[in-house]
Parts: structure tokens; C-alpha cells; sequence
């Protein structure tokens, strides 16, 4: 009876350490992807290109902000294939902390004259041609003072451009907007 309560607390406390081993592990081999710039589908193909004023490539680490802060980033989609296509644009807003909203705390200059807003996407008013580059979605990011409050000190905002494109050959629309163009992918 003693060897069986003996065998029996030595299997509990093997069970242990594998579970808080084998937790651990987990963890350790846990890791985040990233995408790249470079997006296709089908037959269409493009680069989102992310600047800043001077030219340069927006810094992939990101720039410190402080409330108020106009930051200088020019988002521009570029035809990377043969077929000419439509083209959608979505900005997806995130923060490191769950109970923080990041939506609110920017401020876009969108470039109304070539992009329409519609169900959650900006639309590209036209047909993007190939190896043309579009205008500016937007150039500048604005950090509403009143939102960045102290809850974000020491906090990650991130704002990062989701592209979608469809053909635009044999792909007619209804009233020259592109957003009833067929095919568009589901999120």
C-alpha cells in the first residue's frame, strides 16, 4: 500500500512538471508574423509604399509621438503587374493594451479627391494602370492631444494600411463607383 502511494504521488508530481514545463515551452515558441508590402491577388499585383515628406522610407521601428504630434507619413499604392485594377484601402488601428482605443487617438488627412469612404474602406476613385502609382491616401497623422492621455505612456500605437485590388477588365461598375466593382475579397 505504502509503494502504491508512493508511485502514485511520484506520477502527480512528474504531471506537474510536465504541465509547467511543457506551459513554458509553449510560450517560448510562440511567435508574431508580419506582412510585407507586397500584395497579390490573381492576376494583380501592387506595393504600398509608406514615406515620409522628405522622400524617405517611413521608419519600420515607428517614431515617438507626443499628444498634438503631426507626423509626416504618405501612403501611395503602386501597380505592380500587366492588368489594370480597382483598388480599396482599409486602416486598421491597434494598441498593446486591450483597454485602450487607438481608432480615436488619430487624426488622417485622406485625399477625398481620389478616395471614397464606403463600409469601413477607401475606395480609389478610378482605375489604378499599369506600373501607375496612386496618389496619396493620406500624408500626414495627426495625434488627437485630447485622446493621448497618460493610460498611453509608455504604450505601442500602431496604425497599419490593408490594400485589397480586383480587375478591372470585364469588371463593370454602377455609377463610377468602384466599390460595386465584383470580386472583392471578404476581410
Amino acid at each position: 500500500m505504502k509503494k502504491i502511494k508512493i508511485r502514485l504521488a511520484v506520477a502527480a508530481l512528474v504531471a506537474v512538471t510536465m504541465t509547467f514545463f511543457g506551459g513554458q515551452t509553449l510560450a517560448y515558441y510562440t511567435t508574431v508574423g508580419k506582412a510585407t508590402s507586397v500584395v497579390t491577388s490573381g492576376g494583380v499585383q501592387f506595393l504600398i509604399h509608406e514615406t515620409t515628406d522628405q522622400g524617405t522610407p517611413f521608419p519600420q521601428e515607428g517614431v515617438y509621438i507626443l499628444p498634438g504630434d503631426i507626423i509626416s507619413k504618405k501612403v501611395r499604392i503602386e501597380s505592380d503587374c500587366e492588368h489594370p485594377f480597382y483598388l480599396r484601402v482599409k486602416i486598421v488601428y491597434g494598441v498593446d493594451c486591450q483597454t485602450l482605443s487607438a481608432e480615436d487617438c488619430f487624426k488622417l488627412d485622406i485625399n477625398e479627391a481620389y478616395w471614397q469612404y464606403h463600409d469601413g474602406w477607401y475606395y480609389y476613385k478610378g482605375i489604378v494602370s499599369p506600373g501607375e502609382t496612386t496618389p496619396d491616401v493620406f500624408s500626414h497623422v495627426q495625434i488627437v492631444g485630447s485622446k493621448v492621455d497618460n493610460r498611453y505612456i509608455g504604450k505601442t500605437l500602431q496604425l497599419t494600411v490593408v490594400a485589397h485590388a480586383v480587375q478591372s477588365e470585364h469588371n463593370p461598375i454602377e455609377d463610377n463607383n468602384t466599390y460595386t466593382a465584383s470580386g472583392w475579397p471578404k476581410e
